[in-house]
């Protein structure tokens, strides 16, 4: 027996309800992982790892003068979502995403949310992620977020919170469908007797979402992923997703733009390029409008853009909705744009640029999780009640010096679920990132990266502060079909 002992410790779990007992959906998986051995289930998280790092699903590690490349340390017992909960959080997300998608449009046209004062004009303006050179843009089909990861967590309470949305070039699905695809092969009986939704058509909806925005309406467009190159984290997962797509990868310097257009070098000349589903960050994309050091875009490239006869997805200008300050208006902007109250509620959040919300922050450092609006990857933030009072005074400083740079949130319990470590099984808290794409309509995926805290105690699960990943396992209901098969394993 593998799960015998383990302990919800107050939390809630993502597969025992608090009196020990499994939740409805996840009783055949507790009943298989408490079949095998302790020894047994090591062998199969080993064997786990050694395919992952097999099929070369690595990322750098910034900063190491070595250049090494690491897994993202994966653990073999996934994080279930029943049908029910499911279906509101798809709605949830559905939501967002649409009123989102009108809010930018909004902002860099007509900025009829600003003069109707639903949020300050100085909000919007005093953002970094705010981008001059994309007002008065129109993306095809009306279209800005086409690639979208929105945040989750679950707190005590069992309700999921948006935490955050990730509205640029979101990372992560790679680790989605790569792991899905070994848990089928070190699970396999549970996938023959769970009705887990399918991830594996993920690609197909991606070339669909992209042939959607080609120009002219071109029946075999020329679709690209856009690299940064091979130094960059997710370099693997750009690879991954054109071989998906069965679309070429490229760099910068395999572009050209001549005639108002885009060009890519292949040993038979230069082909036109219609669609770019880019992994580069705008601030690079074309230095004659942005950084006018970078190497890693293409001259000329925003003028195609603009005359239309290159579609780029995401649209140039989406990361004034990732702002975390934005954040904290999500409710007002789809009330406003969709006149409907949030299907998925925001975590309450102080914003330090408003006088009585610093002030409460100011005095509840050690309460309080601190984020700086334009960092991620668990960089720039102070969790307070795991702080020191030289940390808390240290962000006290930063926030009184620029405080449209901070917000702060209370500091969630977060849901755990049962995690191997070591010889044996214990509750680490997770998030849950779903991924979505805008184009003839919303699709989500049903499934989803759930990133896990490896460190006992610890709620930073992000990778480069040393989070993990698990496979997420959406059940269908007694009416849902398509449940994955394990033929694709």
């Amino acid at each position: 027996m593998t799960l015998e002992s383990y302990q919800t410790n107050g939390f809630f779990d993502e597969l025992f309800k608090a009196d020990g007992v499994p939740h409805s959906g996840a009783r055949p998986l507790v009943e298989q992982i408490d079949s095998l051995s302790r020894k047994e289930l090591q062998r199969r998280q080993k064997a786990a790892e050694d395919i992952l790092y097999q099929s070369g699903n690595t990322f750098n590690v910034y900063g190491d003068k070595k250049g090494t490349e690491k897994i993202l340390p994966f653990d073999i017992i996934p994080r279930m979502v029943s049908a029910r909960d499911w279906d509101k959080l798809e709605r949830g997300i559905r939501q967002r995403i649409h009123a989102l998608n009108l809010f930018i449009q909004d902002i860099y046209n007509d900025q009829k949310i600003l003069k109707d004062g639903v949020i300050p004009a100085e909000m919007i303006f005093s953002s970094a992620c705010y981008l001059k050179p994309c007002e008065g843009l129109k993306p095809p089909k009306g279209v800005w977020t086409h690639i979208s990861g929105t945040d989750f967590v679950r707190d005590s309470d069992g309700e999921f919170y948006v935490l955050e949305d990730n509205l640029r070039c979101p990372s992560g699905i790679s680790y989605v469908l790569e792991n899905r695809a070994v848990l089928k092969r070190i699970l396999p009986s549970m996938f023959q007797t769970m009705k887990v939704r399918p991830v594996s058509d993920y690609g197909d909806h991606l070339y669909r979402t992209l042939k959607h925005i080609a120009p002219d309406g071109k029946d075999d467009p020329n679709i690209i992923v856009l690299t940064p190159g091979i130094y960059n984290s997710a370099y693997f997962e750009h690879a991954y997703l054109a071989q998906q797509m069965g679309v070429p990868l490229a760099q910068g310097s395999d572009l050209v733009v001549e005639d108002d257009k885009v060009w890519m070098r292949t040993t038979a000349g230069l082909k036109q390029v219609d669609v770019i589903y880019r992994r580069i960050d705008d601030e690079f994309i074309d230095p004659e409008i942005f950084r006018k050091e970078s190497v890693l875009g293409i001259p000329g490239i925003m003028r195609c853009y603009r005359k239309g006869t290159v579609a780029l997805a995401n649209a140039p200008g989406t990361g004034i909705a990732d702002d975390k300050a934005i954040y904290a208006y999500v409710p007002r902007i789809i009330k406003y744009y969709l006149g409907e109250a949030p299907i998925s509620n925001n975590v309450k959040t102080f914003i330090c640029e408003e006088d009585a919300d610093r002030a409460y922050v100011l005095e509840n450092l050690d309460k309080l999780v601190v984020k700086a609006v334009n960092l991620s990857g668990g960089y720039g933030m102070l969790i307070g009640p795991k702080s020191t009072k030289a940390e808390q005074k240290q962000f006290a400083a930063l926030i009184k010096a620029k405080p449209r740079e901070y917000i702060a949130q209370p500091t969630l319990s977060l849901s755990r679920c049962p995690t191997l470590v070591g010889s044996g099984i214990e509750g680490r808290h997770v998030d849950f990132r779903p991924y979505s794409l805008y184009g003839e309509e919303i699709f989500t995926l049903p499934g989803g990266l759930t990133r896990v805290a490896l460190k006992k105690g610890s709620l930073v699960v992000n990778s480069s502060q040393g989070g993990g990943s698990k496979d997420t396992w959406v059940l269908g209901g007694s009416d849902v079909t398509g449940a994955e098969e394990t033929t694709h394993a």
